[in-house]
């Protein structure tokens, strides 16, 4: 018996060196999105309209031929312009730069006139699954226990599922956000933890990380505040009196990143938002909106536009894109307007923020996930690992004071490590609270911004960044509890065996 438990041990030793947590978590990702995004038939999101901002701007075009779906099936082949291109982009955004090398790519092995969308999904996936294999290094470094593999798990069912892959083959920005977002998180969190001597290639991943997520997309502008509080924490790194310079330096360049990409948002988005904050927004959960609309100086007759898309998927009362809307609706509505009616109509705002406290349903409802190729009905939505997401979309709590109540917690919580670990001049409880605390501020005030700016059309993708946050945090929380560094640093003499 004594000479089998030596045999187990020695093999479990063995596998913890060839296979590490973070190895592991990675490994296991990169299987689960190949098999959703890369294997036939392949699943991805299809197109509900926005694509044209990531395509036409690029050389990308539906192919001429053939029947482009909208909203039931992934569209696997586009057409690559030959010739000059004289679209420009709707937007300032960093996404451009990974479609041109996705286009690089099916170029080089592929075709130069044809574009194939799994090219998207590969560039997609090496931010993605970089992030994963920080991730999880930084949650169970420097610990060397099996319980490890428990949190590498958990990493894998969180952002293993199918609701985050499937972003993985399309033209929305939401696959690049995460990838960058898990490395910015796990940039600072390796920093709080020491895990490599030198510093700065960590604090330079994390700056471009950063501005490469704020400028992926128009919506991300607001980051920019989220992001500064990360930053904070960085002020506190010991033996870094030097970079402190560069250190405020970069914040005023997040907040400069943020300032521009708001600014230069494209007069048709912003046509599009004001569109949707009205029929998704002021026109919903409210028993009579005409009567509110005659009292806020909006002609009566736009209240049957209630819950109607920009753009609609069928018969609709009147063109969302017209002369006669833009000119006697969107042009008389604005942030000051929205926000005096919501000021006004507090009862509705409350219900609508209750809509959107609904983080945790991550899947995109309002599209299939199949080609048509592969013989599923219209619309199908992918089942195969989504079993957190669906877990967590039935249990989550449905109220926004509950999420508020969440919050001040989880403050409380890591205040009580930040507070301990400057007592005992330790810097991860101090880089730690700050992180924790700038990805609050986006799972509350996201929402927030999300409803007064398109009300409650395609939550889904415009609170992304919402579950993203508050899924890094309990995985975070967890592997803290279990690793005993929750109330101060790691400390080698509270690890058991």
């Amino acid at each position: 018996m004594t000479k089998l438990k030596q045999q187990f041990w020695r093999a479990t030793r063995l596998f913890q060196q060839l296979m590490p947590p973070p190895l592991l978590a990675t490994l296991l990702c990169a299987g689960l999105a190949a098999y959703v995004a890369f294997v036939p038939p392949i699943n991805g999101l299809a197109d509900n309209g926005d694509f044209y901002r990531a395509m036409y701007t690029n050389g990308i075009y539906k192919l001429l031929g053939t029947h482009y779906n909208y909203f039931d099936f992934v569209t696997q082949k586009f057409g690559l312009m030959k010739y000059y291109n004289d679209y420009r982009s709707v937007n300032f955004s960093s996404q451009p730069l990974f479609v041109k090398v996705a286009i690089g790519l099916n170029k080089l092995f592929y075709s130069k006139t044809v574009f194939d969308i799994r090219f998207m999904g590969i560039v997609n996936v090496i931010p993605y699954l970089g992030g994963i294999y920080l991730l999880t290094d930084a949650l169970t470094y420097p610990a060397k226990r099996f319980r490890n593999y428990l949190i590498a798990g958990l990493v894998v069912l969180v952002f293993g599922d199918s609701s985050f892959t499937l972003y993985l083959n399309s033209f929305f920005a939401e696959p690049q956000m995460l990838g960058l977002t898990l490395i910015s998180f796990s940039a600072v969190l390796l920093l709080a933890r020491q895990r490599y001597r030198r510093r700065w290639p960590l604090v330079a991943l994390y700056f471009v990380c950063t501005v490469l997520l704020i400028t992926n997309k128009s919506q991300n502008a607001p980051l920019a505040l989220s992001f500064v509080v990360v930053t904070i924490g960085l002020l506190f790194l010991p033996h870094f009196n030097a970079m402190r310079v560069y250190l405020l330096a970069g914040m005023v360049m997040i907040l400069i990143t943020g300032g521009l990409t708001y600014k230069l948002i494209g007069q048709d988005f912003v046509d599009i938002n004001t569109y949707q904050t009205f029929s998704h927004g002021i026109l919903t959960q409210t028993d009579d909106p005409s009567k509110d609309l005659a009292q806020n100086g909006i002609d009566e007759q736009y209240a049957l536009m209630q819950s109607q898309d920009y753009y609609a998927k069928q018969f609709v009362t009147i063109q969302a894109s017209g002369s006669y809307v833009k000119k006697n609706l969107v042009s008389k509505l604005g942030v000051g307007w929205v926000l005096k009616y919501y000021a006004t109509h507090l009862k509705q705002f409350g219900k609508l923020m209750d809509l959107a406290a609904d983080v945790m349903i991550t899947q995109v409802k309002a599209v299939g996930d199949y080609t048509q190729a592969s013989g599923a009905p219209a619309g199908k939505q992918l089942t195969f690992f989504t079993t957190y997401s669906q877990i967590a979309g039935a249990f989550f709590p449905q109220k926004f004071a509950f999420n508020c109540l969440l919050v001040v917690a989880l403050v409380m919580v890591y205040l009580v490590g930040f507070y301990n670990d400057l007592r005992q001049q330790r810097i991860e409880g101090v880089l730690r609270f700050f992180l924790v605390l700038g990805f609050l501020s986006i799972f509350i005030f996201v929402p927030i911004i999300s409803i007064i700016g398109d009300g409650d059309a395609d939550l889904a993708k415009h609170l992304f960044m919402v579950p993203v946050s508050i899924d890094l945090i309990v995985l975070l929380f967890i592997s803290d509890t279990l690793n005993h560094r929750l109330w101060h640093a790691y400390r080698e003499e509270d690890q058991d065996a």
